[in-house]
């Protein structure tokens, strides 16, 4: 039974939320002083910018920590694990992938939060910001987790419909 399609799609929203958490989520740039507030799974941190996109120095912003973005990206990623392994209880893979959908949305949330609200006051500019790939990964996650949902709802129903029939 784990060969089945939804063990494809938790197993490619693992690869998602893992891949969050090395990728680049948001970032602001300073027109006036060339400084670049970026947003990872784990910190928001600044850093100064040469003509060539690299970073050439620390910036002059402090750091903040955002591990409860990572956190939640590791759970999500934990949880869908444990979904794949438990193909004898399509129950307990359904009420797993119940639990996913709200982590997955807390994510979501969570990064926008940082994006939108705590990483815009830390650096003046008229825009808001640049949303990089990382901050696009939890809502494929989303999209991942529902398939695998319909495709384990579909397994137990197949199931109950050959239990009525004996």
């Amino acid at each position: 039974m784990i060969q089945r399609i939804q063990t494809v799609f938790l197993f490619l929203l693992v690869l998602a939320v893992i891949s969050m958490l090395f990728l680049p989520l948001w970032s602001k740039t300073d027109a006036a002083t060339g400084e670049t507030v970026v947003l990872t799974a784990w910190e928001l941190k600044s850093k100064v910018l040469n003509a060539d996109g690299e970073a050439t120095a620390a910036g002059n912003i402090p750091s903040k920590g955002t591990i409860a973005i990572g956190l939640l990206a590791i759970a999500a990623a934990v949880i869908a694990l444990v979904e794949i392994f438990q193909f004898r209880s399509r129950l307990n893979q359904m009420k797993l992938g119940l639990l996913n959908t709200l982590i997955l949305a807390a994510l979501f949330g969570t990064s926008f939060y940082y994006a939108a609200y705590v990483g815009a006051e830390m650096i003046e500019g008229n825009d808001n910001g640049s949303y990089e790939a990382g901050f696009y990964m939890p809502m494929l996650a989303l999209l991942l987790n529902a398939l695998a949902n319909r495709f384990i709802k579909r397994d137990e129903d197949l199931v109950r419909s050959v239990d009525r029939l004996r």
